[in-house]
């Protein structure tokens, strides 16, 4: 994929969380620099002015977008990011559950699977499960505990050759170590998504194999920006994500928690104190990514600087910041720090 093209898709979708089509390459993928970050920062604005004028000049000749992966798909574990995906899949219109396959252990798992259309469900992994997944998928997600991604893989390596795609979401297990495992050629992606990709708002990470191909490249941005935000970054950084975005919605969730509680301490019906806590929430990160056109905006993606907006409502001796004072003396800032950074730890770990 053009870097152009799938800057403005980056930008697209953090605006809007909509799916935006993107180019499939002639050219073989090569590994982003570096500073992809600061490259894409870099280019972001000039790709968005020229996107226009460039589909207009060329709309003939360019490739087709690919805005649907025609390659059959099938997941190694379906729990509740597995089903988050499987989901968002489906509602995005990417795939269809004719074209997916799932190996799940139990029945209450095969059930749920059943009630959103999909007909192809194998047992165990580890029990002729993985075979079966192979045979019929060419793009292979593995959805299990890293716990259990030993015995998953060793299940799965004598069944996929160097025509399969595989896409790990497992925390800490690294490229290294699924490329040995599963063996010569085999293109392997190793994703860190987040549970709001069920709703289509997730944000999700991926850092790409040796053996990955530009289509491959393109299948793993589209199957995630489909379901909300996704960047591509280097490995070293995929424990950092794991505990910011992997583990944040939590971290998210107990907020909402929190800030009802006091709602309901001051007064508030529980039920319209929790609606109002997750809609604030909801509505001040959606104010992060709106661009308003002023000098406090990213030249990159449109996002404004938390701090700048937290002042704009603390005005002097108000209410807010009030409230801030308290959180700030309970040390809630360095908490949430010390989370992301425990988080990222903990999956360091895991892959160890």
């Amino acid at each position: 994929m053009h870097l152009a093209c799938r800057v403005s898709r980056m930008a697209c979708c953090l605006r809007a969380g909509s799916l935006c089509p993107t180019t499939t390459p002639a050219q073989p993928w090569r590994p982003a620099p570096a500073n992809r970050a600061s490259h894409w920062a870099g280019t972001c604005s000039s790709a968005a002015r020229g996107v226009a004028a460039a589909a207009s000049a060329s709309s003939e000749d360019a490739p087709k977008p690919l805005t649907f992966v025609p390659e059959r798909i099938g997941f190694i574990g379906a729990g509740q990011m597995g089903e988050a995906l499987i989901r968002g899949f489906l509602r995005s219109k990417v795939s269809s559950p004719g074209r997916i396959c799932v190996s799940v252990r139990d029945v209450e798992r095969q059930d749920a699977l059943e009630r959103i259309g999909i007909g192809s469900i194998f047992g165990d992994a580890t029990d002729g499960g993985s075979k079966d997944v192979a045979q019929f998928s060419s793009v292979i997600l593995l959805c299990t505990k890293p716990q259990a991604m030993t015995e998953v893989l060793q299940s799965l390596a004598p069944h996929v050759t160097s025509e399969h795609l595989v896409i790990s979401v497992a925390a800490g297990i690294t490229l290294q170590t699924l490329e040995s495992a599963l063996g010569e050629g085999v293109r392997v992606v190793r994703v860190m998504p987040n549970t709001p990709a069920l709703v289509q708002c997730g944000a999700s990470a991926y850092a790409l194999g040796k053996n990955v191909t530009a289509r491959d490249a393109d299948i793993v941005d589209l199957l995630l920006s489909s379901v909300g935000f996704c960047i591509a970054v280097e490995e070293k950084q995929l424990d950092a994500v794991t505990g910011l975005s992997g583990s944040g919605p939590a971290y998210v969730y107990l907020m909402i928690e929190a800030m009802a509680d006091g709602g309901v301490m001051a007064g508030l019906p529980r039920e319209t104190a929790l609606a109002l806590a997750a809609k604030t929430v909801a509505g001040a990160a959606q104010m992060v990514f709106g661009d308003d056109g002023g000098s406090n905006s990213s030249s990159a993606l449109g996002m404004v600087h938390p701090g700048v907006l937290k002042d704009r409502v603390a005005s002097p001796a108000g209410t807010t910041i009030a409230g801030l004072a308290e959180l700030e003396s309970s040390g809630v800032r360095g908490a949430f720090i010390r989370a992301v950074s425990r988080a990222a730890q903990r999956a360091k770990e895991i892959g160890s």
